[in-house]
């Protein structure tokens, strides 16, 4: 069984352990907890730890664009990236769960005009991205994940 990296809120805690047990009511998330508008759709990443090698969750926003899900790095802007992006870094082989459904899929940054295109369709589901942006030096990782 996956875990819940350590040190992340409790609500986000909270939020993998609702997707483990009602996935259908954890799919949509109100995301005026974290600055945004209304309910927005969330999936349940699940990878390997590049260090542990454990298996880990956690859920992330996302939109279907043709048959891949399109997450985003930001972390609200801090100036690493997240842990979760370095272990698919290292591991891109993972799984998700979207709603009931569950997905293997194989993790990739995408660049030029394709990240631009898919960081403005991300923007739209959850706006703070701009903001998180404007707080850090990196480029925010733009992930598709791509079924396999």
């Amino acid at each position: 069984m996956a875990e819940v990296p350590a040190g992340l809120p409790k609500w986000i805690a909270d939020h993998v352990e609702l997707y483990l047990t009602d996935p259908e009511k954890a799919h949509l998330w109100d995301a005026s907890l974290g600055g945004g508008k209304g309910k927005i759709p969330t999936l349940l990443l699940e990878m390997t730890g590049r260090k542990s090698g454990e298996k880990r969750m956690l859920p992330l926003i996302y939109k279907k664009v043709g048959d891949a899900f399109v997450i985003i790095a930001s972390k609200g802007g801090a100036p690493a990236h997240p842990s979760w992006y370095l272990n698919l870094k290292a591991n891109p082989d993972c799984e998700i769960r979207v709603g009931k459904d569950r997905f293997k899929v194989r993790a990739r940054d995408a660049e030029g005009a394709e990240r631009e295109k898919l960081w403005d369709e991300l923007v739209d589901v959850y706006a703070p991205y701009t903001q998180y942006q404007e707080r850090t030096q990196r480029q925010i990782p733009v992930v598709v994940l791509d079924p396999v």
